[in-house]
């Protein structure tokens, strides 16, 4: 065989660029201006070195235009003259295990837990209950473990827990109380500490190194990027065969909020992009109204608590016997700070006092804008009753005929779902998270101030339709949980061998390519992500929580791992 001559410098370069062009158009630099450069760099000594490292009868391939095909011919005709055979990505794990003679295992990851009533603690748990209801795969959701001092400051009524056992009972019976039947899924913890001025649960260490090698098959992510912004560990993708986000918040919006929140929103948007590129095979956003991110679909993957359901059938036989179901007006429950939709809601009634005479809102929740939310409704004078915060499923909310919801700031309102399964008008905004919500008769979506006035007289003079089978089928977590194999393409990966062991030796086909660009690219960001997390002072000035990077003494004595000072978890690239 002819020697080849090895690549030089500028096809070096030109390669590397040519690889990071999705790198680099993160950065601002289009992947026109990367073509150009690759060209310039190869355009030189192209057709020289290409008939050089041909073998004879083969020249004719050099009269190709197309640049990115003639450094490829290159560069594999270098490989091939070497004997290499390309065997996984540069920072893939060949050791991952091969579960092809086992049953397969799903890992759902989380941010919260309960008593915390928030999305992220109470929709992964009823995903674990009904995935693992048809019993044809193993399932563990992994939930934060709090120190006494954190459940103090995020548990309501002063509940706290002494050891993980007593929470993990609490959780099981407060869903099964729900559910219907037992939910046979194992409950794992990881230490976790609150963020005060984030309302949010940050990852102490390693997240990944609580579910072991054995289980580590199909791992689902609840807010990948909250779970991934300061994580100082392994890889995802690495450890798992399928690795898929699911998308709960709209941080920007939240974010644009706050002071200097325009400024914030442009890195965080870019850190979002950043780590779900990186540790996510695919990604699923519940609605159009967060952020683009890469690998991403829009699909709501959320159904409603069965007990909702149960409510809007009962409420409908009651109708049917000529009785009457909805004796109080309109209602609107939400947690109570002003992102929760306070701040529209209050300005709509402020507005339109006039047009709105005579109309009176009952509003229950709970909060730290408690005080200020109150005070300004006061002051202008609303005709509006403030309650304590209750769970939506109680007996005293079934009368209330309007659900009032002005919030832009959800993805997808948990209170919305289930006001519609309970049978009531919903009045909402015309906005990219209401939009599964369109479908259904008796949401009344509104544009405008005045639409929003129209839309609530509409509701408080007539009565909303009955649900049909099909409507309620769709509101429910069995609907949910088969949307969500499908977009997830769990139902694929669940009966194809060809997803499992997928970094190992055993299942990689040899070629003498270089690694595939996105895996290329996406194990760079990983990497990168990797080394400056590592580094204390980049994580403070980011905003992370000191300490976080690992977990702390507290947390290896209530959860029985060894002490901080003695653990070293194998992180491995």
């Amino acid at each position: 065989m002819q020697e080849v001559p090895p690549l030089d410098l500028p096809e070096l370069l030109a390669y590397f660029v040519r690889q990071s062009s999705p790198f680099l158009d993160q950065l601002g630099i289009r992947k026109d201006l990367s073509d150009k450069i690759v060209e310039s760099l190869c355009s030189k000594r192209k057709n020289e070195l290409l008939l050089r490292s041909l073998p004879t009868g083969e020249s004719s391939i050099v009269e190709a235009d197309n640049i990115s095909d003639e450094l490829d011919l290159r560069i594999a005709s270098v490989l091939q003259s070497t004997g290499h055979s390309y065997e996984g990505g540069i920072w893939g794990d060949s050791s991952k295990r091969d579960l092809s003679d086992r049953k397969r295992h799903v890992a759902i990851v989380t941010t919260a837990s309960l008593p915390w009533m928030t999305g992220t603690a109470v929709n992964p748990l009823f995903r674990a209950a009904y995935l693992a209801k048809n019993a044809e795969q193993d399932v563990t959701l992994l939930v934060p473990w709090l120190c006494k001092s954190d459940q103090e400051l995020v548990y309501p009524n002063n509940l706290t827990f002494s050891s993980p056992e007593e929470q993990e009972l609490y959780i099981r019976n407060w869903l099964e109380e729900r559910v219907g039947f037992k939910a046979n899924f194992n409950i794992s913890f990881y230490p976790g500490k609150f963020q005060k001025c984030r309302r949010s649960i940050i990852p102490a260490g390693d997240t990944s190194q609580f579910i072991s090698s054995k289980d580590a098959d199909i791992a689902i992510l609840e807010e990948p990027e909250h779970l991934n912004w300061y994580h100082h560990g392994k890889r995802w993708t690495d450890k798992f065969n399928h690795v898929v986000g699911i998308v709960h918040t709209n941080y920007l919006e939240y974010i644009k909020r706050e002071r200097n929140g325009a400024l914030q929103a442009f890195f965080v948007k870019h850190i979002n992009n950043w780590v779900t590129r990186a540790y996510c095979d695919k990604v699923l956003r519940l609605s159009a109204a967060t952020q683009d991110l890469p690998k991403s679909v829009i699909c709501n993957v959320h159904g409603v608590n069965p007990k909702f359901l149960r409510i809007g059938e009962e409420l409908a036989a009651e109708r049917e016997l000529g009785q009457q179901c909805f004796s109080k007006g309109a209602y609107f429950l939400g947690k109570m700070v002003w992102a929760k939709g306070y701040k529209e809601l209050i300005d709509l009634l402020s507005k339109h006092k006039n047009d709105l005479d005579g109309f009176k809102l009952d509003v229950y929740g709970n909060g730290e804008d408690a005080h200020e939310v109150k005070s300004m409704a006061q002051r202008l004078n609303l005709n509006v009753n403030f309650m304590k915060g209750r769970d939506h499923a109680d007996n005293s909310l079934h009368g209330y005929k309007v659900f009032i919801n002005p919030s832009v700031s959800d993805v997808l309102c948990t209170a919305t779902a289930e006001a519609l399964a309970m049978g009531k008008f919903v009045v909402c905004a015309d906005h990219p998270s209401n939009e599964f919500f369109r479908a259904f008769p008796n949401c009344l979506t509104y544009k405008t101030p005045e639409d929003f006035v129209a839309k609530v007289k509409e509701a408080m003079a007539s009565e909303p339709q009955p649900l049909t089978p099909e409507q309620r089928y769709s509101l429910s977590w069995e609907a949910a949980t088969q949307r969500f194999m499908e977009y997830s393409d769990l139902d694929k990966v669940l009966k194809s061998d060809s997803y499992l062991g997928r970094h190992s030796r055993n299942a990689m086909k040899k070629s003498i390519s270089l690694p595939n660009l996105n895996e290329m690219v996406d194990g760079g960001l990983a990497f990168a992500h990797y080394c400056l997390t590592g580094n204390e002072f980049l994580r403070l000035c980011t905003g992370a929580m000191p300490g976080t990077r690992e977990y702390g003494k507290e947390h290896s004595e209530d959860l029985h791992l060894l002490p901080p000072e003695v653990e070293s978890p194998i992180y491995g690239w």
